[in-house]
């Protein structure tokens, strides 16, 4: 039986609540977590679930709303001085060299200059990075400025490293040699950290890296269930093990469809959690029905599809929640099967596609509320900034503005509303509960 290694991180009951009265939003709710030493860990989910909200809590960057973050069994106060991180982004200064780069993190701890550059070298040289060090970040290429980013953030020994989507600005190659020279390094113990916790959204690359992947969902964002990974390095991607691991992790964050009335949720301003419409362009929801139809038994399994259509996890799966949302599919154990509405809807002309989306699209609560304010609104019509205000009620500024684009990309396929761009202006289709006279007449 394998020995506990000591506790290094826990949060216990987190919560994270944004703006105030009405406007409060909460970006992750009543987590718990405990990262041990010796654990590479990977927090899943979609986009908007609140793993960077988490990952800013721990490394102390910012205090969270409610309960406590303990680091080695004491509550953390302020920036945790034991924990780096390495963004998305390079977050390089362009004017120092890749050698100041990586220095400037151990000036700003008070390493005398002699140490503070001998250490940077040496760091450099284990990163593959031996011969830049007078280079500047535009000469590299992506995957060698993240490099130096490693680099900065190792150059201070932390013993929690915090990854925070770190090769999603890289190119495929890119991203998959830094991620095998990472793992070097880590399997190897060429580096001195005690952890590591990784945010992403890629499923492969979770059950790839980590030794335990924590899956979260939002609305708002939450940890829905843990996963060992208990394959050793270097892991063979085509392995049934590892094919079965990925199925288990789809399986998990697509979830089961759910009762209508669950699934569906409820309109701004009624009780409940609003459901934010899937911000996906009806186009791309078309072509993975027609897919799908084409499938033996009109059915498919998520993570080959995944595989098969060269998509990101994370957008399938809102593809996939649209489906659902639509009651053009359903999902079921790692599993997709199209409705018998799916069925008609791929088969059918254009003409009879929009009238089958417009009866969905109707019943979705966010867009019956706005079908409802436009009828109620004088002449019909509003402006988008107004909607947009009291969306900001029920979302996050940049939420509410992607819920008004995919109101608009949804209402002018399915010919419910006209949205003119010109004044920013949403009005109602005749025959959308008014007729052309009442519109011009107000």
């Amino acid at each position: 039986m394998a020995v506990q290694q000591p506790v290094l991180l826990q949060l216990q009951h987190v919560s994270e609540v944004y703006g105030i009265g009405q406007r409060r939003f909460t970006a992750v709710q009543d987590v718990n977590l405990t990262l041990h030493e010796g654990e590479f860990v990977a927090l899943l989910g979609p986009s908007g679930c609140g793993k960077s909200t988490l990952l800013r809590v721990i490394t102390g960057l910012q205090r969270p709303t409610e309960g406590l973050v303990l680091y080695r069994d004491e509550p953390l106060t302020g920036v945790n001085p034991y924990a780096t991180i390495v963004f998305q982004t390079f977050a390089l200064f362009p004017w120092l060299t890749v050698l100041e780069n990586v220095e400037i993190a151990l000036k700003a701890r008070g390493i005398p200059p002699k140490v503070r550059l001998a250490r940077a070298i040496e760091l450099l040289d284990r990163v593959g990075l031996d011969g830049f060090e007078m280079a500047y970040p535009r000469e590299l290429s992506g995957g060698m400025r993240q490099k130096v980013g490693f680099a900065r953030a190792m150059a201070v020994e932390p013993e929690l490293l915090c990854l925070d989507e770190p090769f999603s600005a890289l190119d495929v190659l890119s991203a998959e040699s830094l991620r095998g020279e990472l793992l070097e390094l880590w399997v190897s113990g060429s580096i001195p950290t005690k952890a590591i916790l990784m945010v992403t959204h890629s499923i492969e690359e979770a059950v790839f890296m980590a030794d335990r992947v924590v899956v979260m969902d939002k609305g708002p964002g939450r940890v829905v269930a843990e996963l060992a990974i208990s394959l050793p390095h270097p892991r063979q991607r085509k392995s049934p093990q590892f094919e079965e691991l990925i199925d288990q992790v789809y399986g998990l964050l697509a979830g089961q469809t759910q009762p209508e009335h669950i699934e569906l949720g409820t309109a701004p301003g009624e009780p409940g959690s609003t459901r934010p419409l899937p911000a996906v362009p009806i186009g791309e929801l078309a072509g993975l029905l027609e897919y799908l139809a084409e499938a033996p038994g009109n059915r498919d399994d998520i993570y080959r599809l995944a595989e098969d259509l060269k998509v990101d996890s994370d957008h399938l799966l809102i593809l996939i929640e649209a489906a659902e949302l639509m009651g053009l599919a359903t999902v079921a154990k790692g599993d997709i099967t199209l409705t018998a509405l799916g069925e008609t809807f791929a088969e059918a002309s254009i003409l009879a596609r929009k009238e089958i989306l417009a009866t969905r699209v109707r019943r979705l609560p966010l867009f019956r509320w706005l079908l409802e304010m436009l009828r109620a609104a004088d002449r019909h019509q509003l402006k988008g900034n107004v909607i947009e205000t009291a969306l900001k009620l029920e979302f996050p500024a940049e939420v509410a503005r992607q819920q008004l684009e995919t109101a608009i990309d949804w209402g002018r396929y399915t010919e419910l509303l006209v949205y003119d761009d010109d004044s920013d202006t949403f009005y109602l289709e005749p025959g959308v509960g008014v007729t052309a006279d009442s519109i011009a007449q107000g």
